[in-house]
């Protein structure tokens, strides 16, 4: 295989996507583990017990993230990626090992770590290899990774539940359930470690530690393009607090926060309370989640042709403009106590406007407006606040939900979208067809 063919392209990007695909499983299937291993560990009266056992993941993403940027610029893209393996791996045995709730929670730690590492590097990896006319498809291959994982656990989380209406079966979903749940990771995992030996550092972390270019830029760079790179990589290495930075990372800090407080993901997290305050029981709840998911995964294969097409902005502004009015509705549904197959239409329908846009458009972004040699710890400070987003967007429902009911806490989602997408309208870049240098030197300030 020639490292300058398009294949290879697309090789090393879909095997940095794994990282995507495990990141997806590893957050979401806790959700459908949450009924049974709250009974197992005895925490189903504690909100506070609860509480850890869903966050500390995301405490651990936090942790991952803050170290992925200076450990990529200093070590490479390469050896993070595999480490990000190693820890998902160790997470899925661990997870579903240990009958200590405290062991529990350090393993769901580490594959939290991974998560905050992976949603880091994988993105940044497939920019800087990719060419600039197919490098927003490449960047929104690994949201596609990211849906499909999700998708992977909500199927898997429904075919290991058995029908909770017979208690024996509740019983074994109490008792082993829950540790296949997590277990099912432990194959993906393994492969992604493997596979993670198999590619080819970045390009541009070789060309900023003054290596000798790697061979792997491919055919559709264009001389002038390596040019651009090559002059920008030798400027003067500048702080990422510096002025000159200040207004393309405060554009990334909003559209990486925004991406997770517009709502969208609290579907996954508290699926259970929304589908069954939408008049669902357990097992509807599990059939509901699936239907979401395969929404998710279709419109993020719209993404794929229309994020080149279409362009950023554009897309971005219709998952923050589209999000607005469709949360508007839900919570005036809720509020009105609509019930059963709307409310499910309703819901598919905002995942599927966020999967095409807001999901895989925030991190097709975020790797592409930093310059090159900013780009390490830039984009992992993006990510740690994408990360800060969750976890309170994950703490807060809960008593949103309680203090506001289900339509108070929608119709806030929604104003928080109608506010970003004035924010984007006014602020939002269009990046499509353009390489990573020439962005710099528009968005850059001098």
């Amino acid at each position: 295989m020639q490292h300058n063919s398009k294949s290879f392209v697309y090789f090393i990007c879909s095997v940095s996507a794994m990282g995507g695909l495990l990141f997806g499983y590893d957050w979401v299937v806790i959700g459908g583990a949450k009924p049974f291993y709250e009974l197992f560990f005895g925490i189903s009266d504690s909100p506070v017990m609860q509480g850890i056992a869903m966050s500390t993941a995301l405490v651990g993403c936090l942790v991952g993230a803050m170290v992925a940027g200076t450990a990529a610029d200093r070590y490479g893209r390469k050896p993070l990626l595999t480490t990000a393996a190693v820890l998902f791996t160790v997470s899925a045995i661990g997870t579903g090992l240990f009958n200590d709730f405290t062991l529990f929670n350090i393993a769901r730690f580490i594959g939290g770590v991974g998560i905050g590492v992976a949603s880091a590097l994988a993105p940044m990896y497939i920019a800087e290899v990719s060419p600039a006319p197919i490098r927003g498809r490449m960047v929104s291959l690994n949201q596609m990774t990211i849906v499909l994982g999700i998708l992977g656990a909500q199927i898997v989380n429904m075919l290991l539940a058995r029908d909770t209406s017979i208690d024996e079966n509740m019983m074994w979903n109490v008792e082993w359930g829950w540790r296949w749940m997590f277990w099912a990771e432990t194959l993906p995992a393994m492969l992604f470690l493997v596979m993670s030996f198999l590619i080819p550092e970045s390009p541009v972390y070789l060309v900023i530690k003054r290596k000798e270019k790697s061979g792997m830029w491919k055919e559709e760079s264009s001389a002038s393009e390596m040019t651009e790179q090559n002059d920008s990589l030798s400027s003067i290495h500048s702080s990422l607090s510096s002025k000159k930075f200040r207004k393309v990372l405060w554009l990334g800090l909003f559209i990486a926060v925004f991406q997770q407080w517009c709502g969208t993901n609290v579907i996954f997290n508290y699926a259970q309370e929304i589908f069954t305050g939408a008049g669902y029981d357990v097992d509807g709840m599990f059939i509901d989640i699936v239907i979401t998911g395969i929404a998710n995964v279709a419109f993020t294969f719209v993404a794929l042709y229309t994020i080149e097409k279409w362009g950023r902005r554009t897309l971005m502004l219709i998952g923050a403009g589209g999000l607005g009015l469709i949360y508007l509705t839900l919570g005036t549904c809720y509020f009105l106590e609509v019930k059963g197959f709307v409310m499910v239409c309703l819901v598919v329908t905002a995942i599927s406007v966020y999967a095409m846009t807001l999901g895989p458009v925030t991190w097709t972004l975020l790797a592409e407006i930093f310059p090159n040699r900013i780009r390490g710890v830039a984009m992992a400070t993006c990510t740690f606040a994408l990360w800060v987003g969750c976890c309170t967007l994950t703490f807060s429902f809960p008593s949103m939900n309680a203090a506001l009911g289900s339509s108070g806490t929608f119709w806030i989602y929604s104003g928080i979208c109608m506010v970003a997408f004035i924010f984007l309208w006014n602020r939002c870049p269009e990046t499509k067809g353009k390489s990573l240098e020439v962005l710099e030197q528009e968005l850059v300030e001098k």
